[in-house]
């Protein structure tokens, strides 16, 4: 196919015949004609028509489709999307130990098949009822579409051999800039003016060039504008300079390459397609090339691959054996013939390719012969590979995608109110042109002394420009640079939080973006997958033995095992073939470190097998690529490894056929129990006593695993070996075609037993959890993992308790799911809906039923009402599907937390995405907003940076917005005076430079400093965190109530002023005054009101914030005395000429530089006063703690001063604490007791038993407890009892 895609040709198809693309009338077919693709529609009788892609001169290539699920071009869409190449990327391709070329298998079959969820039955897509519709939705959100070169269906690729004018493909520089030295201005503008808010006061500047149209000037809107611009597109360049030189040094790297039959060094950037490059130990690799020869034995090499998946073990990759002998330049340059290849896309794990050198078979190129960019040589001398791949087209730089873009509640609740305030300005435009008209017709006649001779009345468009021009100031223009800036700021200090650097592989917090910093502060339903390790703790032979014991060290040991084996026990065969097994069905590769082997494994789960049967005395020892050594109990045995039966999410196993030491063929296999179970031969033994350890097993948490094996005949291997090769050298859909090879072999199955390994939770899991809890955050558990193990995780991070009642769902059918669901719901009656102490386990085949539409808001409302959701089973799309659910019915803030491949779907899907930097690569990272090493690091994240991060960003929208419409609403209540004529009552240049300098601290101060309270309250009470979630520091009506507040201000900030000089004066010298002076006046207490209202909203003080507050005043002030001499110097304002002389000889100046902005402050600290008084939140409990432990106060001292002198204000005290409880513990005495309000005059012992009068107790010791805060000890101060404490 070619680039047009997919969509292209079904597109131009469906205009070639009419747009007949409905399901039962049309098939497809890809017929070549030169270099030109195009697809045509044929009539097909049936579903089971095929699609065929042909070529001239290579025969068919058939590609099976499944039938699409409904007609027209959604059906062609749908039908795409459900390739099975595309449900491998949505759900099968996305393991939590994400397998990587070069490997036969990475990850322990269980691992895989577990953490992925399919049910028993296969993919969780199959089955009657059709929920595509969400999973369509779920796609497009998180931008599933695939492009062409993103397309497992990509065309073919053919690279000729030393042949360079023959291969015209991608060069191999790259560049990860937005921007070159030409595209920058323009782009850049388009990008800031693609921004509303930029767009309206470019708008702005444009309407006053009109000439008399601008009552502030021509330039008052632009230099203010260009400014923003200016800072924002220095911190663009700032930025994408680093990504030049970034981009420079990798494309200036050398290497080796064979040029006219000599090696030349040559930069990266030179490298192209069919190069041979000669790599050598410790250099990185240019491009994706075939390894073709390397310096060893065996033409192997050792790589390190974690640039691509994070991944810090060694993998072992081997060269083509027909190619192995090809080292010098002479027989390399006499290299000749082509390799053909999939076209370029982002799958690490696959590639399907073929060489054909002249005069000999085709030879298949599979991922075990793939060397991709970014990858390290290890451990190996030298490599020759041929390039396939260059620059953007490598895996590296295809899977280098966008992340999406997501918008915080903040910035969507700012955007509506910014759209508000301007439906507001037309508003107020337009009474101001009525205010005009109706002027004009009163007193038009009146005024013929001011007016010119050609004056005419002007039209009420005209007026409505004028009015929109002089007040278009009301959506503040520097807001968006600020946050920026605030934003940029805040997440700097995420990743300089040595709280959350994990010193055991000094990794640091990273905020990958800023754009969600006050979302964190928001989090009400996070979704989780744990993060864990893998140890070996039990293993199962099904021979009614015991299970393993675990040692102190979590290491796997087992006497008993050991002693049935040297003891000539029965089942010693058994144990000597399974701990075999263990040790040849794998892909670790060890690595010896004098005496000692280190095993490199890509999943943790391998290497604490082959750690497990290493204490039991099979070590492996060796790995070649054709054979594996074993010791085995001091003795040493090579198995020759014939074929790796390679895992895929579909087989949930692997398998390895080898050759034994006595010549023997042999096969073993490794997977889940469903899928060995079903492959079981009948002379299986101890089938149910397996299967009875295995429920045991994941009843305790533990992740299981089967392993078998069957022998094989050299007549039966060598039939299937024909079939494999077949299979391996067909370029279309060839991984199914080896899933179906495979299958034909693993069969027959003689049961070995089982194993079963630990997920170890990280440090402070439970704890962590249990805060979250307290903060008011769900918590809700999408695994792959088992029903039983997943329960009991949830127990051990505490999750869920034993006194909590379950309702689990698991269910086959449409019906029964239905079912299940409105039971449950009627069960809960009223509580439907409410939180409730119950936990709520389903599994992923229910899942499927339950979100179809006609149960999916009843499975919800279910959800909802229980305090703990277990999701058990789950595909990758199905957990992006619960996330997508939860965030369009619920409307809460969503987090979703996860450390594996197959958890980048919901990361994506959720507000916030949050990626652990662990065990099982770096692609959830890689897709994350936000990345932390440890879990427990999620805690100080939400808690604090999260709270103090909401807290700063809303005040900083907050003062913004009132500091502007304090300003400029004045224009309103001037336009009264001056008969609505758009006279401007302050200097142009005052208006303009009103945000950019004089009021543009106080705003970085709120959002960068400020701090609700200290971090340490803040982790102590997690309580505290309800408050940003709720969002009562910024909602609509929090928002319109501070633009009330700046009228209220504005309104006393004109009409003050204005009437202290009302009847004019006369000042030294015989000079009067004008509006100007009026407006100097008011600009000043302005200036002085809002800089201290910023201090007013200041609950955390430090030097930042009084440099900002006083020195903004001071700004001012110079400015304003410099400003009044410049002209005639040079020649802007005249009318400023001498002002400053006449404001500051004023004494009505400075009587109301006092009084204005104290009245209008004033009004601001009673309602402070009065809401802390008889609204007391928890903030302002612990806030006065904080301020009492800081002047060296203990709050109990402040209780007992006030209420303690005698015991007879004790009762005051009762009533003065309302609701709240006293605890009283009275040494020598029954207790403790309790008082309330209602019984202030006696104390009540907690078991009711007791009655002790106040005026008996001595030596009383009180504790507070309440709602809002923990208990506090209060000390008794008695004049009474002179033996008090």
């Amino acid at each position: 196919f070619q680039s047009e895609g997919w969509i292209s040709h079904v597109a131009r198809a469906r205009r070639a015949h009419g747009g007949r693309t409905s399901h039962g009338s049309a098939g497809c077919r890809d017929a070549r004609h030169g270099d030109r693709a195009v697809l045509e529609l044929h009539p097909r009788r049936g579903p089971g028509a095929q699609g065929r892609a042909k070529k001239e001169g290579s025969g068919d290539r058939n590609l099976t489709l499944p039938p699409p699920p409904r007609g027209g071009q959604a059906a062609i869409l749908g039908w795409i999307v459900s390739t099975p190449s595309a449900l491998r990327m949505f759900g099968s391709e996305a393991p939590r130990h994400q397998r990587q070329p070069g490997t036969a298998e990475r990850a322990t079959a269980a691992e895989e098949a577990q953490t992925q969820g399919f049910g028993r039955s296969g993919s969780a897509l199959t089955g009657p009822v059709d929920f595509s519709l969400g999973c369509q939705k779920v796609e497009e959100k998180m931008g599933w579409q695939q492009s062409l070169q993103e397309s497992d269906v990509s065309k073919v690729r053919t690279i000729y051999l030393n042949e360079p004018l023959r291969n015209s493909f991608c060069k191999n520089s790259i560049s990860t800039a937005k921007y070159s030295m030409w595209s920058f201005l323009p782009r850049y503008l388009y990008l800031q003016f693609s921004k509303a808010a930029n767009a309206f006061f470019l708008f702005i500047t444009i309407l006053q060039q009109i000439p008399d149209v601008s009552p502030t000037g021509k330039y008052t809107t632009l230099l203010p504008l260009m400014i923003i611009l200016m800072v924002s597109g220095i911190k663009e360049i700032v930025e994408d300079y680093k990504r030049h030189m970034a981009d420079k040094l990798v494309n200036t790297k050398t290497t080796i390459v064979l040029r006219e039959n000599a090696w030349k060094m040559v930069m990266w950037k030179e490298v192209n397609v069919g190069d041979i490059v000669k790599a050598s130990n410790g250099q990185f690799l240019p491009a994706d090339m075939v390894l073709i020869s390397s310096s060893e034995p065996q033409v192997t090499c050792y790589v390190a691959t974690s640039n691509l998946d994070g991944e810090t073990n060694l993998k072992i990759w081997q060269a083509l054996l027909e190619t192995a002998e090809m080292q010098t330049e002479k027989q390399l340059s006499s290299l000749s013939g082509k390799i053909e290849c999939e076209g370029p896309n982002h799958h690490f794990n696959t590639f399907i390719g073929t060489l054909y050198l002249n005069g000999k078979s085709p030879v298949p190129i599979g991922p075990d012969q793939i060397l991709l960019r970014g990858t390290q040589l290890k451990n190996t001398q030298w490599i020759l590979g041929i390039v396939v791949y260059t620059g953007f087209e490598t895996k590296f730089m295809q899977n280098s995608i966008k992340l999406p873009l997501k918008r915080s509640n903040v910035e969507k609740v700012t955007s509506v109110q910014i759209l508000v305030l301007f439906l507001l300005l037309l508003a107020m435009s337009l009474v101001s042109c009525l205010g005009a008209i109706l002027w004009n017709h009163w007193y038009g006649e009146g005024i013929w002394y001011i007016r010119t001779k050609d004056y005419s009345s002007h039209s009420l468009g005209f007026d409505l420009l004028v009015f929109i021009i002089l007040y278009h100031n009301l959506i503040p223009i520097s807001l968006l640079v600020t946050l920026e800036i605030v934003k940029y700021v805040q997440a700097m200090f995420i990743n300089w939080d040595e709280d959350m650097h994990y010193k055991g592989n000094n990794v640091y917090a990273m905020a990958r973006t800023s754009n969600l910093n006050e979302e964190l502060g928001q989090v009400k339903a996070p979704s989780d997958t744990g993060s864990v390790k893998g140890t070996l703790k039990k293993v199962d032979l099904g021979r009614g033995l015991s299970p393993s014991v675990i040692t102190e060290s979590c290491e796997f040991n087992d006497p008993k095992l050991l002693q049935n084996f040297e003891n000539g026990h029965p089942t010693k065969d058994y144990i000597k073939e399974f701990l075999t097994l263990l040790c040849v069905c794998h892909t670790v590769v060890p690595e010896r470190d004098g005496k000692d082997i280190i095993y490199q494994a890509s999943s943790p789960d391998e290497a604490a097998l082959v750690k497990g049967v290493k204490k039991l005395g099979f070590v492996f020892t060796t790995r070649m690529p054709t054979s594996v050594t074993v010791e085995a109990m001091g003795e040493n045995f090579t198995f020759e490894i014939l074929n790796v039966l390679e895992f895929s999410s579909n087989r949930k196993r692997m398998s390895v056929i080898v050759r034994t030491p006595t010549g023997n063929l042999r096969l073993y296999c490794k997977g889940a129990d469903t899928v060995i179970y079903e492959r079981l031969s009948e002379d299986s033994r101890f089938m149910k006593e397996t299967l009875t350890h295995l429920e045991y097993f994941a009843k305790e948490g533990l992740r299981t695993l089967c392993v078998a094996h069957a022998d094989l005949t050299e007549e039966e291997y060598q039939q299937w070996l024909m079939q494999y090769k077949k299979a391996s050298t067909v370029i279309q859909d060839r991984m199914r075609s080896l899933e179906e090879c495979y299958d034909n072999i693993e069969k027959k199955f003689l049961l070995l037993g089982a194993t079963a390994i630990e997920d170890r939770l990280q440090a402070c899991v439970p704890e962590t959890i249990t805060t979250l809890l307290k903060a008011n955050i769900r918590i809700w558990v999408l695994t792959g993992d088992k029903q039983e193990t997943a329960i009991n995780i949830a127990y051990s991070c505490k999750l869920i308790s034993a006194h909590m009642p379950h309702i689990r769902l698991n269910s086959n059918s449409f019906e029964a799911t239905q079912q299940a669901v409105t039971q449950n719901c009627e069960a809960l009656g009223t509580r439907i809906g409410k939180e409730n102490d119950l936990a709520l386990i389903i599994d992923g085949e229910t899942l499927k039923y339950a979100l179809h539409s006609e149960i999916k808001r009843s499975f919800l409302n279910l959800a909802l009402s229980c305090r703990a959701v277990l999701c058990c089973r789950l595909s990758p799309l199905q957990k992006a599907e619960i996330v997508y659910l939860v965030k369009k019915h619920v409307g809460a803030i969503t987090l979703a937390i996860g450390d594996g491949a197959n958890d980048v779907g919901m990361i994506q899907m959720a507000h916030v995405g949050v990626g652990i930097s662990g065990n099982e690569g770096m692609l959830a990272t890689n897709s994350s907003d936000y990345s932390i090493a440890q879990f427990s690091y999620l805690e100080k994240l939400l808690l604090v940076h999260g709270a103090w991060n909401h807290f700063r960003v809303t005040k900083c929208i907050l003062y913004c917005f009132y500091k502007n419409v304090v300003l400029y609403i004045i224009e309103l209540w001037f336009a009264f005076v001056n008969g609505f004529s758009g006279q401007i009552i302050f200097e142009h240049w005052f208006i303009s430079l009103y945000n950019v300098i004089f009021t543009s601290l106080p705003p970085f101060t709120l959002g960068i400093f400020e701090q609700c309270c200290s971090q340490k309250s803040l982790l102590t009470y997690p309580q505290l965190y309800r408050i940003s979630q709720a969002g009562n520091t910024f909602n609509t009506k929090v928002f319109w109530f501070q633009c009330l507040n700046a009228l209220i201000h504005s309104f006393i900030l004109f009409w003050m002023p204005m009437k202290m000089l009302e009847h004019d004066m006369v000042l030294q010298g015989g000079h009067t005054t004008d509006y100007l002076f009026l407006g100097n006046f008011i600009y000043t207490y302005v200036i002085v009101t809002v800089c201290l209202k910023a201090g007013l909203e200041t609950l955390s003080w430090n030097k930042f914030s009084h440099l900002a507050i006083w020195g903004s005043i001071l700004i001012w002030l110079v400015f304003f005395a410099i400003y009044s001499f410049v002209w005639p110097t040079i020649p802007i304002a005249p009318e400023m000429r001498g002002q400053v002389n006449m404001v500051l000889a004023c004494p009505h100046f400075w009587l109301g530089f006092f009084i204005v902005p104290t009245v209008c402050l004033i009004l601001n600290l009673i309602w402070k006063s009065i809401i802390n008084t008889y609204n007391r939140t928890l903030l302002e409990e612990i806030r006065e703690m904080e301020s009492s432990r800081a002047q060296g106060l203990y709050p109990p001292t402040m209780f007992k001063r006030r209420y303690f002198h005698t015991f007879h204000d004790f009762p005051k005290l009762i009533r003065h604490l309302s609701n709240r409880r006293l605890e009283l513990h009275i040494p020598n005495s029954t207790g403790p007791y309790s008082a309330t309000p209602a019984s202030p005059k006696v104390l009540l012992s907690v078991d009711g038993n007791f009655i002790l009068p106040v005026s008996q107790a001595k030596n009383l010791e009180v504790t507070l407890t309440s709602s809002f805060c923990y208990p506090t000890p209060i000390v008794s101060e008695n004049p009474i009892v002179p033996t008090s404490k």
